[in-house]
């Protein structure tokens, strides 16, 4: 019988944080579906160790930035995008993701969101700029279903999804500033989902095995009979990057 899965949930949880609660159970229907046993297991970020990344499959940065150790964060991206391990963010992890490219590959050092440095020259993330109707109560300007998610034709996500518009969950209150979407491609990870005014949702690297950033959240999408296509892709990523790992073992 072969060793499960190791999928490293890097962010800092909580109990009463919905999509927190939401990201396992998404993993493990997705993993159902493949036929496949996965394990996820949660990273602090006051906690982070590369020898523990190492040994495990893939890695997701999950929503609630800021993080407690932001720093720990950056290098956590840095490292994964470095050594091609599959990653998948979403919301905070999103933010996080652009951040750091715009970091370590452009070399613009104070990138940076206005939730966390509002004085910096380059912000990268700033305030939603338009929010959805009748959200919940004092909810995220952007938060809850929101239609016409147009996916880029040809790019892995859209690949995923089988379609080229779909509706997504989200919970967020920042998100890409068009004035520095040049940075995103520049960088090498360009834009393949967009809000219905044009707004960047998603981004992804073409060269890498699996890097895919979501703003929106796919956890909270998926069903019991129904993995949502990200989460399903990621885990066979994970699954792919672990039967390569046992292949070059034995030929070691």
């Amino acid at each position: 019988m072969s060793s499960p899965l190791r999928l490293s949930l890097v962010g800092d949880y909580r109990a009463d944080a919905v999509a927190h609660q939401a990201i396992p159970l998404a993993i493990e229907r997705a993993a159902r579906w493949l036929n496949i046993t996965a394990e996820a297991e949660w990273i602090a970020t006051d906690r982070l160790d590369e020898s523990e990344l190492q040994l495990s499959d893939a890695v997701w940065v999950v929503p609630g930035s800021p993080y407690r150790n932001d720093a720990g964060v950056f290098d956590t991206l840095r490292w994964v995008r470095e050594t091609g391990k599959p990653f998948l963010g979403s919301c905070g992890g999103f933010q996080y993701a652009f951040i750091e490219c715009a970091r370590n590959v452009l070399g613009i050092k104070d990138a940076d969101t206005a939730e966390n440095n509002s004085a910096s020259k380059n912000i990268i993330i700033h305030p939603v700029a338009c929010a959805v109707p009748d959200r919940k109560g004092d909810a995220p300007k952007l938060s809850g279903s929101v239609p016409e998610i147009r996916l880029r034709p040809g790019s892995y996500l859209q690949t995923f999804y089988g379609q080229e518009t779909v509706s997504e969950e989200f919970f967020c209150n920042f998100e890409m500033n068009p004035e520095f979407e040049w940075a995103a491609m520049e960088a090498g990870f360009p834009v393949v989902a967009r809000g219905a005014g044009g707004e960047a949702r998603a981004i992804e690297s073409p060269t890498h095995r699996f890097y895919i950033a979501t703003l929106f959240q796919p956890q909270l999408a998926s069903k019991p009979k129904e993995p949502h296509p990200v989460v399903l892709a990621f885990v066979q990523a994970a699954a792919d990057w672990g039967k390569k790992k046992l292949d070059d073992s034995v030929l070691e």
